[in-house]
């Protein structure tokens, strides 16, 4: 396979073609120390002993005097030198280079402290705050940007005695480097403002200074966005012809990514990006430079990586949240094991939502990451008999990791097919990651000889009367049917389904389509049927897409934009007719929607009967997934993980 040969970069060679794409990953010590730690190690080394040929670490700053709050490690000392070449010495045990990716920071994206003058953010020029347009950042004067030069020649001598392979430019979404280069941001009229050659000096600075620091043989990437997908942001077009310039530069390859802030949905392709969204635009640079090209965006399908680089639309592909899921994917694919990768979902739940929270990287369906070596599986004291009730994604997890640890593992579902409320959520095209995560975990129930009973209405004596050491309850919830006049009769009379069954196939719709809730699931139904050329309208009494983090729900608002669905936010509805919906308006206007069907899409509700009646009577009962409440995917592999690890 062509991801499996020997590439370079400069005179750096590489065992193969997949990067770890950089990501922040609040491993690290805290703004005062700032350094990496021996998580940051095993977090770095896990995804090297997975395969990976280049690991490109997360971004490091310069400097402490301009960003205090800024979440990364800092490079400003050769006591540095230590904790990078911790780093550089694990990933190399396994084969793998490093690169540092070096930032000068965020400029206006930076978290605003409101004790300091301009919130303490600086830009290239006056600008608005990215979370609060009312505080506007300060303009580094050339002193400033000179001395930045400085720190960032310093820091890269740093990297290169430490045993780092490689550096890496941080030009990308919209932070301050960027905003440099942007016109939309960068409005200086000095050396570093102006047309494009003024936009770029002090990225081209940054370029000579690193190249004065590491001589001519240590290879510099350059990672920005080829183009920003927002009005006034940065062109394709000059985004290669940013390209060119950076080549004749004399950096060593290109890392082509997408996006900003404002449309953080691209640089940060949530589930309903498709795969490989990115790549035709490493495809264009490729066009237009000699050095290598790095590919990514939602690249951990390996038949599409392989793809890319097999018609050479790129020299290496990069994968971010793909190795956080499953830092193996490599050596997975390489054995012939693509069913046993662990698939990301592109939720963000567990990955950058926690980051932007403060919280340590993780994954969502991967509780282990960024808690390697603290969260591993080890084999029991002893072998335990173990029932798990409900085969939906907790009870598939629980059951998995039971197995793994040696118990004896049987799973009772009560249909005749494991994946729970998953199957509905992974119908529409557009949940496709989710597919694969029910298909994921199928096979490893099947591959571990998960003793599985379909059909079971499993009662409290049924288990009473199995007399298991350990009992997981994972019997999920059920949709909730609203209090409204006239549901129980349109119920009846077919006119009001469960989004579920609409999902599954088990009820049709007719061309005009009310869906009651605008939250994840009312959403997503909504744009399901709306591609299928339904006209569709969805009331909500709240926000519309209120339950899903930010960067998920801009991508699947604009999506139920261009498809045309109707949402009404603050409405209630009053009444189901036989003509439709009677709705009171946010502004108390009483009207009548007409349609052929509503679907409900209010929530889930916990199945708790089980769980109530068997806590107390068995000496180990746990209650986890949604019949503990209704929440995330991540709650339900969490729930599931750390609690059959510790069994």
């Amino acid at each position: 396979m062509k991801l499996f040969e020997r590439g370079k970069i400069g005179k750096l060679e590489i065992k193969n073609r997949i990067c770890m794409a950089p990501m922040l990953t609040m491993l690290n010590e805290p703004i005062e120390v700032s350094r990496w730690t021996q998580r940051d190690v095993d977090f770095y080394a896990a995804r090297a002993k997975g395969g990976v040929g280049l690991v490109i670490a997360t971004n490091a700053s310069t400097s402490r005097k301009w960003e205090k709050s800024f979440g990364a490690a800092t490079i400003n000392s050769k006591r540095c030198i230590r904790w990078l070449n911790d780093v550089a010495e694990a990933c190399r045990d396994y084969g793998a280079k490093v690169c540092i990716q070096l930032t000068v920071g965020l400029g206006r994206i930076q978290e605003i402290d409101y004790s300091q003058p301009h919130g303490g953010l600086i830009s290239c020029s006056s600008l608005p705050s990215f979370w609060d347009p009312s505080i506007t950042t300060r303009e580094l004067t050339i002193d400033e940007i000179e001395e930045m030069v400085r720190d960032y020649e310093y820091s890269c001598g740093i990297i290169a005695q430490s045993g780092i392979d490689a550096i890496e430019i941080h030009a990308h979404q919209g932070y301050l480097l960027d905003q440099f280069t942007t016109a939309i941001w960068n409005k200086r009229t000095d050396k570093y403002g102006g047309d494009l050659d003024g936009r770029l000096r002090f990225g081209m600075e940054l370029i000579a200074a690193a190249r004065r620091s590491v001589g001519p043989d240590f290879p510099i990437i350059y990672r920005y966005g080829l183009t920003h997908y927002f009005e006034g942001g940065r062109t394709i077009e000059e985004g290669l012809e940013i390209a060119r310039r950076l080549e004749a530069a004399g950096v060593d390859a290109l890392d082509i990514d997408c996006g900003a802030y404002e449309s953080n949905n691209r640089a940060q392709p949530p589930t309903t990006q498709p795969p490989g969204c990115m790549a035709d635009l490493a495809k264009l640079a490729k066009e237009v430079v000699n050095i290598p090209v790095i590919a990514g965006g939602k690249l951990g399908y390996p038949e599409l990586a392989e793809r890319i680089l097999k018609e050479g639309e790129a020299d290496f592909v990069s994968m971010g949240r793909s190795l956080l899921a499953d830092p193996d994917w490599p050596n997975k694919v390489k054995e012939g094991r693509p069913e046993d990768i662990i698939p990301c979902t592109g939720c963000h739940e567990g990955c950058l939502k926690r980051v932007l929270e403060g919280k340590h990287i993780s994954c969502a369906v991967n509780p282990s990451c960024g808690w390697e070596q603290g969260s591993m599986i080890y084999a029991a004291d002893r072998r335990k008999k173990v029932l798990v009730v409900g085969g939906g994604p907790a009870g598939m997890e629980a059951a998995r990791v039971a197995a793994l640890r040696g118990h004896k593992v049987t799973l009772w579902e009560k249909t005749y097919a494991l994946g729970g409320n998953l199957i509905p959520a992974s119908v529409p095209d557009f949940k496709r990651d989710y597919k694969l995560l029910l298909d994921y975990l199928t096979t490893q129930i099947k591959k571990l000889g998960i003793a599985t009973r379909f059909g079971i209405e499993v009662t409290p004596e049924k288990v009473k009367k199995m007399n298991p050491d350990v009992v997981f309850i994972a019997t999920g919830a059920r949709a909730i049917i609203p209090e409204i006049t006239g549901v129980e009769e349109g119920i009846e009379k077919g006119r009001v389904v469960l989004a579920a069954d609409v999902l599954l196939g088990k009820k049709e719709v007719g061309e005009s389509v009310i869906i009651i809730g605008a939250g994840m699931v009312g959403s997503e139904i909504a744009l399901y049927l709306a591609q299928k050329g339904k006209k569709v309208t969805a009331v909500e009494c709240y926000d519309a897409l209120r339950d899903m983090y930010w960067v998920n729900a801009k991508d699947l608002k604009e999506k139920l934009d261009a498809a045309k669905v109707n949402i009404l936010t603050h409405t209630n509805v009053l009444e189901i007719t036989e003509d439709g919906l009677v709705i009171r308006t946010d502004g108390g206007e009483t009207k009548t929607l007409k349609s052929q069907n509503i679907v409900l899409a209010v929530g889930l509700e916990p199945i708790t009967d089980l769980a109530d009646a068997l806590v107390g009577e068995l000496p180990e009962v746990y209650a986890i997934g949604d019949c503990v409440e209704s929440r995330q995917i991540l709650n339900a592999f969490w729930e599931a993980f750390r609690t059959a690890r510790l069994i």
